[in-house]
């Protein structure tokens, strides 16, 4: 059994466990969402069922630290034979899919083949921009080899909406690649802001917002202007939860009612045993139940 027990964590709400996850109760009115997104819904309907995995950084390279770039191979293929099991609806993979190479021919060689093995597991991907997979390509080498148009777009899915943001620009707003960056300067250019504020608009929607780099924290793992992008969350009124990865270890914030996850990287360790990768069911009344395995922590969030 691969599933993880969730371990009690230092969060400023309430919890409880209940059924082996972590159940989050509600925010305090003052930072809810509207009752009007769920008014007419019920947990009836069969959940969207959706794969997360983050931090990949696939690489032919020896181990560094307590980073194993080989066995990302191994874990992946597990994560897959569980993926495959609850028929999803679709996967993302949260940035950082590959890591750094000398070359741009080797490091389009490690996408290549870590994209293989990740395109077998369903037919529908979604992937998020990291540091590291535009460290030597440029954004459009790593979209072509992953075959898709854009590094931040928006789409719906059952009664949800959803949202891929791309953090990899610098302050001056030049995107990142090849070696032009720092990676403690991520930052959501103002075009990007703007397309964001209008999508948000245009939905009603209960929407959830996939990136790398975090926004819920001030520190060098942080986008720079994360709090912008926060207000733009907050005065839609329709942002249920974000999910990111980039700093490899279990987080969790709660800020103005939103739910921001921070998941575990799967490249930190050796052995199958360090694995971490999820599942996520959303349900027609908005309940968001993660499944965590291996060291991959579980949440339960009702609305």
């Amino acid at each position: 059994m691969i599933d993880k027990t969730a371990r009690e964590r230092q969060i400023q709400r309430r919890a409880f466990l209940r059924d082996g996850s972590l159940l989050l109760c509600g925010a305090s009115l003052s930072g809810a969402l509207p009752s009007r997104l769920f008014a007419d819904k019920t947990d009836a309907a069969q959940p969207l069922r959706i794969g997360l995995v983050t931090d990949l950084h696939y690489a032919d390279k020896p181990h560094a630290g307590s980073r194993y770039y080989r066995q990302t191979l191994d874990k992946l293929a597990e994560a897959g034979d569980e993926f495959q099991k609850q028929k999803l609806d679709f996967v993302v993979e949260l940035g950082d899919f590959i890591d750094a190479a000398d070359s741009v021919e080797t490091e389009l060689g490690y996408l290549t083949r870590i994209n293989r093995d990740f395109s077998k597991i369903c037919q529908k991907r979604h992937y998020v921009l990291g540091n590291h997979c535009v460290q030597t390509l440029k954004k459009e080498e790593f979209l072509a080899g992953v075959e898709q148009p854009k590094s931040y777009y928006s789409f719906d899915a059952g009664d949800f909406h959803f949202i891929v943001l791309d953090a990899c620009f610098r302050s001056d707003g030049e995107p990142y690649g090849r070696n032009n960056f720092k990676w403690t300067d991520p930052n959501i250019p103002a075009a990007e802001l703007e397309w964001l504020k209008s999508d948000l608009a245009k939905t009603t929607k209960p929407t959830v917002v996939f990136g790398h780099q975090r926004l819920d924290v001030g520190n060098h793992y942080g986008v720079k202007n994360a709090s912008a992008v926060r207000k733009i969350f907050e005065d839609s009124q329709t942002v249920l939860a974000v999910f990111q990865g980039h700093s490899h270890k279990n987080d969790y914030h709660q800020i103005a009612g939103i739910h921001y996850c921070t998941m575990v990287a799967m490249v930190e360790g050796t052995g199958p045993e360090n694995n971490g990768f999820s599942t996520m069911a959303l349900s027609g009344d908005g309940t968001i139940k993660i499944t965590g395995f291996r060291k991959q922590d579980r949440y339960e969030w009702p609305v």
